[in-house]
């Protein structure tokens, strides 16, 4: 079982250390294919790269692809990211989002499995306690909105939880964006996460990084989920 590294800094504010998870075998770092969408999501697409949006970026050396929001710099650049995670961070502000491979939770009926990884979100970041999480609504995503192959459900959910960064004693306010994909005939559990901070403590070092601009929208996390698609099954090896 995989168990995330930690580096020093840590994500922009999720922390990267938990337990259950693992490392996929990772394809050749190459172009992905673009990928088969049906129609009303083709057309979102169509909509952003005729605006001058980027078309669907390669995820796991191709392996899958999904359209990600403007200003998406990949971490990996900054620093390590376990083998198992795609993060990307918004260059003017704190927002974040992820794409992670898990192990799928068989046991955890389909219903309550975002809120399963929401919860084991919540324990990384130290925020159990009482008042610390909130879920404030899950959603079964329709199969016409999904282009991901081989997914036999998906699921959102929109929550908060009062994580520090960096391991600093400020709290800060996030709403997080959860997608699910189960994934049980490659015993995975595709977990997409949209980190959106609402409110900033003063004494967060987040604070001096002043005003966000163009942040992204929930709009802009519903595209990454329309459209993320998988090329190459051998990632589950």
């Amino acid at each position: 079982m995989f168990t995330r590294r930690c580096d020093e800094e840590g994500s922009v504010f999720r922390t990267e250390c938990a337990l259950g998870r693992w490392v996929p075998r990772l394809v050749p770092r190459v172009s992905a294919r673009s990928p088969d969408l049906c129609g009303p999501i083709w057309a979102r697409v169509s909509a952003m790269q005729a605006a001058g949006g980027a078309g669907p970026r390669p995820l796991f050396g191709g392996a899958l692809s999904a359209v990600l929001p403007p200003a998406a710099r990949d971490a990996s650049e900054l620093r390590e990211i376990p083998d198992n995670q795609e993060v990307f961070a918004h260059r003017h502000g704190d927002q974040s989002l992820i794409v992670e491979l898990l192990e799928y939770q068989g046991q955890v009926a389909d219903r309550d499995a975002a809120r399963y990884h929401f919860e084991d979100i919540a324990g990384g970041n130290e925020a159990l306690e009482r008042g610390s999480f909130e879920v404030t609504g899950v959603v079964q995503v329709s199969g016409s909105e999904v282009s991901l192959a081989d997914c036999s459900s998906a699921w959102t959910l929109t929550g908060t939880q009062r994580v520090s960064k960096f391991s600093e004693e400020a709290r800060n306010t996030v709403r997080l964006h959860l997608g699910l994909f189960r994934l049980p005939r490659f015993s995975t559990d595709v977990l997409v996460t949209f980190n959106d901070p609402q409110s900033i403590s003063p004494d967060s070092s987040s604070a001096a990084a002043g005003s966000h601009r163009e942040p992204w929208t929930e709009q802009d996390f519903r595209v990454l989920l329309q459209t993320l698609s998988l090329h190459d099954p051998a990632l589950f090896g």
